[in-house]
C-alpha cells in the first residue's frame, strides 16, 4: 500500500507539543485538518498572513536569542502510537520564505509527557532520526519514507535554518496499547484502536472512507463517507478490518448531516479470517444486521449477536452518505494476543 493511503497519525487527535519559534505564524497550523490556503495582501502586525508555521529571519549561528539553537523545531504528539511508514513536509503558498532543508526524529514516550520531561529528561525519551537531513523547494509537498519499523509517540521535525511549513503529515500504522483494551468493550471499527478501511465499492466518493471510522463526531457532511449517485443495478459497500478479533454486541450507524442523502437502508456483515476465509468469497460472509431503513440525520444503534468476526462490511443501498460507524464490542484471547505481540514487536 502506499504510504501515503496510511492513516494520517496526527489527524486522530494530535496536538503540536512545543516549537522554538513561532514568530510570524503559529505552529498549531501544522496539524489543521484542512488544505493550506492563501489569501494575497492579507496583512497583520507581523506582516502577511501565511496558513501554517513560520520562524522568524535568524541572525548568526545562534540566532537572535541566546536559547535558541542553530535551527528551528518543531514537536507534535502522535494521536495514537504507530509504526511511521512517512512523512509529508509540505510548503505551499511559501515562496521565498521556506527552509532551506529539513530532518524528522521521532520518540516513544509513556503517558503524557510534558516537553519539559522529553527535553529536559533523556532517559523519558530517545530521539530517533528517522529522516535524515535534506533540501526541500517552496510551495511543494515533500514525502519522505521512513523505515524504523518502530511505534513512535512524539515526532520532531527540524528546519533549516528557518523558515515557513504550511502542513506536516504524519502517515502510518497505529499500534494500540493492549493494556487499554484487555478486558473492556470498546469500538472495533475505531482508526484509533487499530482498525482500517481494507476495500470499498466507491473509488471515487465525494469524501474519505477512513472519515466513517475515524475520532469523534461529523462536525459537517464532508467528514463522513459520501458516495456518488448510483446509476447501475447493485449497492455501494466498504470492508472495514477489526483493531483484531473480536465480539461485536452493537452497531451504531450514525448519518448525521445527511439530509436527503443518507443511504435508504444498510446492512452488516461479518468474516472471520481467522479461520482462512477470503474476503472475496461471499459466501464467508456472515448477516450481523438485516437491512434496515435509515433515517435522516440520525444515529442508529442496534444490539446484534456477538459474533467471531476480523473484519466488517457496511453495504448501503443504493448509495449515500454515513458520517460514522461504530461497533462495540470486545477482543478474544487470541485477538488480544495479536495486539500484545504487535506491541511488543515495536517496542
Amino acid at each position: 500500500m502506499d504510504d501515503q493511503l496510511l492513516p494520517d497519525l496526527l489527524q486522530l487527535r494530535g496536538s503540536v507539543v512545543a516549537a522554538s519559534d513561532e514568530f510570524f505564524a503559529a505552529k498549531e497550523n501544522l496539524i489543521k485538518p484542512t488544505a493550506p490556503v492563501f489569501v494575497p495582501d492579507t496583512y497583520g502586525a507581523k506582516g502577511q498572513v501565511y496558513d501554517g508555521w513560520e520562524t522568524r529571519r535568524r541572525r548568526g549561528p545562534g540566532g537572535t536569542l541566546p536559547e535558541r539553537t542553530a535551527h528551528d523545531w518543531v514537536i507534535v504528539r502522535l494521536g495514537a502510537p504507530g509504526v511511521v511508514r512517512s512523512i509529508v513536509v509540505d510548503t505551499s503558498f511559501f515562496i521565498g520564505n521556506y527552509p532551506q532543508a529539513c530532518s524528522a526524529d521521532a520518540c516513544s514516550a509513556s503517558g503524557y509527557p510534558s516537553f519539559a520531561e522529553i527535553a529536559d529528561h533523556p532517559e523519558a525519551a530517545t530521539w530517533k532520526e528517522i529522516v535524515p537531513r535534506v533540501l526541500v523547494t517552496g510551495d511543494a509537498r515533500h514525502t519522505f519514507n521512513v523505515n524504523a519499523g518502530r511505534r513512535f509517540t512524539h515526532v520532531r521535525l527540524n528546519i533549516f535554518p528557518d523558515g515557513g511549513v504550511a502542513r506536516l503529515h504524519v502517515h502510518g500504522e497505529v499500534v494500540p496499547d493492549p493494556a487499554l483494551l484487555e478486558g473492556l468493550t470498546f469500538d472495533l471499527a475505531a482508526l484509533e484502536n487499530g482498525a482500517d478501511v481494507g476495500a470499498s465499492s466507491d473509488q471515487n466518493s465525494f469524501s474519505a472512507p477512513r472519515n466513517l471510522i475515524s475520532p469523534g463526531l461529523s462536525r459537517v457532511m464532508g467528514e463522513g463517507w459520501e458516495t456518488r449517485r448510483r446509476r447501475r443495478p447493485g449497492h455501494e459497500w466498504l470492508i472495514i478490518r477489526l483493531a483484531g478479533r473480536g465480539v461485536i454486541e452493537l452497531a451504531e450507524i450514525d448519518t448525521s448531516w445527511y439530509r436527503g442523502n443518507q443511504p435508504d437502508t444498510a446492512s452488516l456483515q461479518t468474516l472471520d479470517a481467522a479461520t482462512g476465509a477470503s474476503l472475496s468469497d461471499r459466501s464467508a460472509w456472515r448477516d450481523l444486521l438485516p437491512p434496515v431503513p435509515l433515517l435522516p440525520d440520525t444515529p442508529h444503534r442496534f444490539r446484534v449477536t456477538g459474533a467471531l468476526a476480523t473484519h466488517v462490511r457496511l453495504n448501503i443501498f443504493p448509495d449515500g452518505g454515513v458520517a460514522r460507524l461504530r461497533l462495540y464490542g470486545s477482543l478474544t484471547d487470541d485477538g488480544l494476543a495479536a495486539v500484545r505481540r504487535r506491541w511488543e514487536e515495536t517496542a
